[in-house]
């Protein structure tokens, strides 16, 4: 995974520390993680692309979350920034070179895109089943001041 995709679910939680009544720029958001905003940007507009945030443009935009953390899954997320692609393809190199098989129409799955397979299905499941709102609710148990924090930092901003 690129690291977009871990701007992109902190810029989710500090979204909802910031709360619904306020837009923030790319700009802001990056700078409270010394991001390069036109990348963080690039995150946050394919998030806009799936429906995550909304963004609207002019002096006073920037973006908002389009729906409550508990309703986005990490899979979300990740979809959101590396796109529907599976992570594993099988380039089938077992028919290449010379310690090539036989080649037969149909024949087995190779034995390393199943076992890929099967160990992709259970990562996507695994962040599927938990929401960003359960992200949000740890990182505060870990950092109570962190919310009040961002707050603050805008205000003076």
């Amino acid at each position: 995974m690129s690291e977009g995709v871990e701007w992109a679910l902190h810029s989710c939680v500090n979204l909802a520390w910031i709360g619904p009544e306020r837009a923030v720029s790319a700009a802001r958001l990056a700078a409270w993680h010394e991001l390069p905003p036109a990348y963080l940007n690039k995150q946050l507009q394919a998030l806009a692309r799936e429906g995550i945030v909304t963004s609207t443009p002019g002096p006073r935009g920037g973006f908002r979350l389009a729906r409550p953390l508990a309703d986005i899954s990490l899979m979300d997320v990740v979809a959101a920034v590396e796109g529907p692609e599976e992570a594993f393809r099988c380039a089938e190199i077992r028919q290449q070179g010379p310690g090539a098989g036989p080649k037969t129409a149909g024949g087995p799955e190779c034995a390393i895109a199943h076992a890929m397979g099967r160990a992709e299905l259970a990562w996507r499941k695994a962040l599927a089943e938990q929401n960003l709102d359960e992200i949000r609710q740890q990182a505060e148990r870990q950092a109570p001041e962190a919310p009040e924090r961002l707050r603050a930092w805008l205000a003076t901003r």
